[in-house]
């Protein structure tokens, strides 16, 4: 899979671009990305990207001109594949979109920064607009790359366990289960004796039902979405009732 960034900060993508899983993908040929500065594309000497905002107020705006210039230089007019705008007036990110976004071979990222954008981008040249949170930051470029991370997890290949992407949190649309390894006893903790039995079929029915227990303590509203069996059903009323 395929990324091209467009920024005006390139020099804050190598450090995490460049360690663990990311990394991995990048040196198996899973991931590849290119970081792509708008200022390349200004054509004025100062190598300006953004003027104060018609009608006035504060802050600045990025400009029109080099971010399609930037764009269409390297994706092509029209673009050959989706152009995402990393804004906090975009569609919430979660993992249903980020798995239709992983069937793309090649995805282009804008990267917003200063008081916004000019709106004829998000008309005329953004796909896509995604939002990582309810909440705002300096720039695009944090959001990038955790739409990336996201993305890269999807791809076959990338992980070392095939199913390991399959069962994170939000994947199956329950939060994940809890994890254990050594030591057995930590501090009088212990590994639950279940998870030590050997016994595949009552680990795989406990780690279901502890997904369904924490879904319901701390995201219930997913709960309405998820397609529940009877023996789901039957847990949840136990915990709602009270048991265990």
């Amino acid at each position: 899979m395929q990324f091209d960034i467009f920024t005006l900060f390139p020099e804050v993508f190598p450090s995490y671009l460049d360690a663990s899983i990311l990394f991995r993908a990048q040196e198996m040929g899973h991931l590849k990305v290119n970081i792509h500065n708008i200022r390349d594309w200004a054509t004025d000497k100062h190598q300006v990207t953004d003027e104060p905002p018609y009608g006035g107020g504060g802050g600045m705006v990025m400009k029109p001109e080099p971010i399609f210039a930037a764009v269409e230089g390297v994706l092509g007019q029209p673009p050959v594949c989706p152009v995402i705008l990393m804004t906090p007036q975009g569609k919430l990110l979660d993992q249903k979109g980020a798995q239709k976004l992983a069937g793309y071979d090649r995805l282009g990222i804008i990267a917003g920064h200063y008081e916004g954008i000019d709106e004829r981008v998000r008309e005329h040249l953004v796909t896509d607009e995604i939002s990582i949170g309810d909440y705002v930051l300096t720039g695009g470029e944090l959001p990038a790359l955790i739409l990336i991370d996201v993305l890269v997890r999807l791809i076959p290949g990338v992980l070392g366990d095939p199913m390991a992407a399959a069962n994170d949190s939000h994947a199956s649309g329950l939060l994940e289960y809890p994890h254990y390894t050594r030591p057995e006893d930590f501090r009088e903790w212990k590994v639950p004796e279940i998870l030590r039995s050997g016994h595949h079929a009552r680990i795989d029915r406990w780690r279901r039902n502890q997904s369904l227990k924490r879904t319901l303590e701390r995201r219930p509203e997913l709960l309405k979405k998820f397609e529940l069996t009877d023996e789901d059903r039957d847990f949840l009323d136990q915990l709602i009732d009270g048991g265990d």
